[in-house]
């Protein structure tokens, strides 16, 4: 009897140590809050800084924005008449709402065969490619969370052909992701001690 209760505790606690903590951050509105919450948001955020060249705050910034920081988030549903369902919106899954295409040309390009949209790791290394790409094509600073965003969202064509700025609402949700990155720079100043 002692052997099969041991068998179903290690049953148990591997099965409990696999699964991810896809869930939001408690305190959303402060970067230092999220990173003592999340160390390993902070790990994923370092190392795409140090690897792309995407300063931390800018990532966090698209990150709220894209999905809260929830990793398995996905797009709404579309009906049809209001009642039934007709599939998601788009592809986009995972922390940084990428698309299937988009995805698969970033684990390509990276060799990074293994990634998925639901790791921040993974996540943040996506947005550094992303971001990088978009500087080398569209001239975009990776420290202009703005731009960055509006490359994005309109992908780097659009965004060369300024798509944007007939979407009032787009423009408006870019000049929101500028200034949560502002603050959530000033907050991770204030919270050096724990870089």
């Amino acid at each position: 009897m002692s052997r099969v209760l041991f068998a179903l505790l290690a049953v148990v606690l591997v099965a409990s140590c696999g699964q991810k903590d896809t869930s939001a951050p408690r305190n959303l509105d402060n970067a230092c809050a999220i990173l003592k919450e999340k160390p390993h948001f902070k790990r994923a955020f370092n190392s795409t800084k140090r690897k792309w060249g995407v300063p931390v705050h800018v990532q966090m910034a698209v990150l709220y924005q894209e999905s809260k920081f929830i990793g398995n988030a996905r797009t709404p549903h579309k009906y049809a008449l209001g009642i039934l369902p007709m599939g998601r919106q788009s592809s986009a899954y995972g922390y940084a709402q990428a698309l299937d295409g988009t995805w698969d040309q970033y684990r390509r390009e990276t060799r990074n065969r293994g990634a998925k949209r639901d790791d921040i790791k993974d996540a943040s290394d996506f947005m550094g490619w992303y971001f990088h790409e978009s500087r080398d094509r569209n001239g975009v600073s990776l420290s202009d969370a703005r731009a960055q965003y509006l490359n994005y969202h309109e992908g780097h064509t659009g965004y060369a052909r300024g798509t944007y700025r007939n979407k009032t609402w787009l423009v408006n949700v870019a000049d929101d992701v500028a200034n949560r990155s502002a603050r959530y720079k000033a907050q991770l100043k204030s919270c050096s001690r724990i870089w």
